[in-house]
């Protein structure tokens, strides 16, 4: 059973990822002109990378400040029926937190960095 939920969640966490990339190449594209107009007005190009970046990494926080007092109760409220009894602690949910940030970070950076490295003519010329 073990290796079984893991291996659907390394699944599930392959599917969000790879939704996370469409989400982003969709979002680059439709704001193509915006980033060109910034770099032309003298955006630098970590400037344009943190723009497209924080408001999917903004997004991931409010889930993980959502989900995880939610977690912590269906999890508290399952092990409460077992003989032996563990607490789960803070930090298991700030690991995966984590985990998730530098997740949906690496997944958005690729096409932010693509983005904002592109030379602006090239997306001035296509709109």
């Amino acid at each position: 059973m073990g290796k079984i939920f893991g291996y659907f969640s390394f699944l599930a966490i392959i599917i969000s990822t790879l939704g996370l990339i469409g989400l982003s190449l969709f979002m680059t594209e439709l704001r193509t002109k915006e980033i060109g107009i910034r770099k032309i007005n003298g955006a630098k190009s970590f400037e344009i990378f943190f723009l497209l970046s924080k408001e999917y990494l903004l997004w991931v926080l409010i889930s993980i400040i959502i989900a995880s007092p939610i977690a912590w109760y269906v999890m508290n409220k399952w092990l409460q029926k077992f003989a032996y009894r563990i607490n789960i602690s803070w930090w298991v949910f700030a690991t995966a937190g984590i985990i998730a940030l530098l997740i949906a970070l690496l997944t958005v950076s690729f096409q932010s960095y693509k983005a904002a490295s592109k030379n602006p003519v090239e997306a001035m010329r296509y709109e």
